[in-house]
C-alpha cells in the first residue's frame, strides 16, 4: 500500500492531469478491443475481413477442377451472405482507369493483390445495376461477379471508429472526473465544516483531517495551528476579564460604601449615581468580551415565557413594554444569552420610545422571528448596519438618553444572534420608530400551543 501511495499524486494539478492521461488511455484500450475482438471480423465494417471473403472463394474456385466443384463453393458462399456468380468475361465492360469503384473498393483491391495474390478487374456497372461490383478472373473464359464489395462504407471504417473513440474517452473522462471531483472536493468540504463551526460550539475541538491533495493538506494545516492560537487568545483573554473584574469591582465596592457615609444628601446621590454609571459600563464591556455565547450549551426553552420575562422585567420599572405572539412555543436555543440580546435590544428601545412591543412569529421550517418595536424618532437608513459596530452611539440619530454606555448592547446582541446561526437587522416602523428584527434558525417547535 506504501507503494501505491507513492504513486498517486499529491497536488492537484499532477491530480487532474493524471486523470485526463488515465481517462484517454483506458478509452483507447477499450476502443481497440472492440476495433479488434467485435468489428475486424465484420465484412461489414473491416476491409481485411471482406478482403478475406473475397480472397478465400476465390481461391477455393480457382483449384477445382470442375464446374460442378465451382457452383457448389458458390452456392456456400451465397448461404453466407457472399454476393457472388459466375459470368463469362466477354460479359463484362472492364475499365483499366480506377475510375469507377469507390474508395473503399479500391482499398479492397488494393487489399487483395497485397494479401491474397488475386488481381481484381474493375468492372464498370451497367446501368440500374450495383454500382460497387468487382470482377475476379476465374480462368481464360469466365471471371467470379461480386456485388456490394463497399457495403462498408467511409462511415463505418473512419467515422464510426472515430466517434466510438470520442465516445468511450469522453465517457472515462467523466466518470473519472466525477471520482476525483468527489476526492478533491470531499477534503475541502470537510475544511469548510470545521472552519464554518468553529467558535460556534465549546465542545468542538476537532482537528481537520490532512487528507487530499497537497495544497488541501496545507490548508487543513493552517487552519488548525490557527484554532490552535484562536483558542489559546480566548483562553488568555478570559483570565485577563476574570483578573480586570475582580480587580476593579472591589475598589468600587469601597467607592460605594464611602459614598454611602456622606452626610451631604447632594454629594451622595452624585456620587452613588457616577459609581453605577460605571459599574454599568463595566458590566456592559465584560458582557460584550465575555464568551458566553459560544460556552453555554442549547437547551429546549418554552420561547415566550423568556420573552415575556424579559418584557416583566422591564414593566416593573416603569417602562411600557407587552409582548404579542403565541403563549406557548418550544425551541432550541441558549436561553441565558438570548435573555441578554434580547434584554439589549429592549433596553435600547426603552431609551428612545415610550411604548415597545415584543413580538414572536413561527416561520415554519425556517425558524422563529423575534420584533422588538418602538415608537421613537428612528435611526437613519445610512445607520442601520453602523449602529451594530462596537463601541458606536447612535445618540445623534435617536436622541439623547438619561442614561449612556459604551454603545456595546446592540453589539452583543448581533454576536449572540450570529452565534445562533440566525440574521438580524433593523427596520423602520410606520407611522414613526423602529423595528429591531432578530430570525433564529431551528428545528420545528415541539409544541406551539394556539400560534393563532
Amino acid at each position: 500500500m506504501r507503494f501505491l501511495d507513492r504513486l498517486i499524486p499529491r497536488s492537484i494539478t499532477a491530480q487532474i492531469t493524471y486523470i485526463v492521461a488515465i481517462s484517454v488511455t483506458l478509452g483507447l484500450v477499450v476502443v481497440m478491443a472492440i476495433m479488434l475482438f467485435f468489428l475486424e471480423g465484420n465484412p461489414r465494417y473491416s476491409v481485411t475481413a471482406m478482403a478475406a471473403q473475397v480472397g478465400t472463394v476465390t481461391r477455393q474456385a480457382q483449384a477445382s477442377k470442375t464446374d460442378d466443384e465451382v457452383a457448389a463453393i458458390l452456392a456456400v458462399a451465397r448461404d453466407t451472405g457472399i454476393k457472388v456468380r459466375r459470368v463469362t468475361l466477354s460479359e463484362l465492360e472492364i475499365s483499366h482507369r480506377d475510375c469507377c469503384l469507390s474508395i473503399e473498393a479500391l482499398l479492397l483491391v488494393r487489399r487483395l493483390q497485397s494479401r491474397w495474390g488475386v488481381d481484381a478487374l474493375e468492372v464498370v456497372p451497367p446501368p440500374g445495376s450495383d454500382p460497387d461490383q468487382l470482377a475476379v478472373k476465374l480462368n481464360e473464359r469466365d471471371a467470379l461477379l461480386f456485388d456490394g464489395v463497399s457495403a462498408f462504407s467511409f462511415w463505418t471504417i473512419v467515422l464510426a471508429p472515430l466517434a466510438l473513440t470520442l465516445i468511450i474517452v469522453l465517457l472515462f473522462v467523466v466518470l473519472l472526473s466525477i471520482y476525483a471531483v468527489r476526492w478533491i472536493i470531499s477534503p475541502l468540504s470537510a475544511v469548510a465544516a470545521a472552519a464554518q463551526s468553529f467558535g460556534r460550539s465549546p465542545d468542538d475541538d476537532r482537528i481537520v483531517s490532512r487528507s487530499g491533495p497537497r495544497e488541501i493538506v496545507q490548508v487543513a494545516d493552517a487552519l488548525n495551528d490557527m484554532r490552535t492560537r484562536i483558542r489559546a487568545l480566548l483562553d488568555d483573554r478570559t483570565s485577563m476579564l476574570a483578573a480586570i473584574s475582580h480587580d476593579l469591582r472591589t475598589p468600587l465596592t469601597r467607592l460605594r460604601l464611602r459614598a454611602e457615609r456622606l452626610t451631604d444628601p447632594v454629594q451622595r446621590e452624585g456620587q452613588l449615581h457616577e459609581i453605577a454609571r460605571i459599574t454599568h459600563m463595566l458590566d456592559e464591556t465584560l458582557n460584550y468580551l465575555r464568551g458566553d455565547v459560544r460556552s453555554e450549551s442549547l437547551s429546549r426553552i418554552d420561547l415566550p415565557s423568556l420573552l415575556q420575562t424579559v418584557c416583566v422585567e422591564f414593566a416593573d420599572v416603569g417602562h411600557v413594554v407587552a409582548y404579542d405572539g403565541p403563549p406557548r412555543l418550544t425551541w432550541k436555543c441558549r436561553p441565558n444569552v438570548l435573555a441578554r440580546a434580547i434584554t439589549n435590544i429592549v433596553d435600547n428601545a426603552t431609551k428612545h420610545g415610550a411604548v415597545v412591543t415584543v413580538s414572536l412569529r413561527l416561520l415554519g421550517e425556517r425558524g422563529v422571528e423575534i420584533d422588538v418595536g418602538d415608537d421613537g424618532p428612528g435611526i437613519p437608513p445610512a445607520l442601520h448596519e453602523k449602529v451594530f459596530d462596537p463601541f458606536f452611539k447612535g445618540d445623534t440619530a435617536r436622541g439623547a438618553a438619561g442614561r449612556s454606555g459604551f454603545g456595546l448592547g446592540l453589539s452583543i446582541a448581533r454576536d449572540v444572534v450570529k452565534g445562533h446561526g440566525g440574521e438580524i437587522e433593523l427596520l423602520d416602523r410606520a407611522p414613526r420608530g423602529l423595528i429591531v428584527r432578530v430570525r433564529l434558525p431551528g428545528e420545528p417547535a415541539i409544541h406551539r400551543g394556539n400560534i393563532s
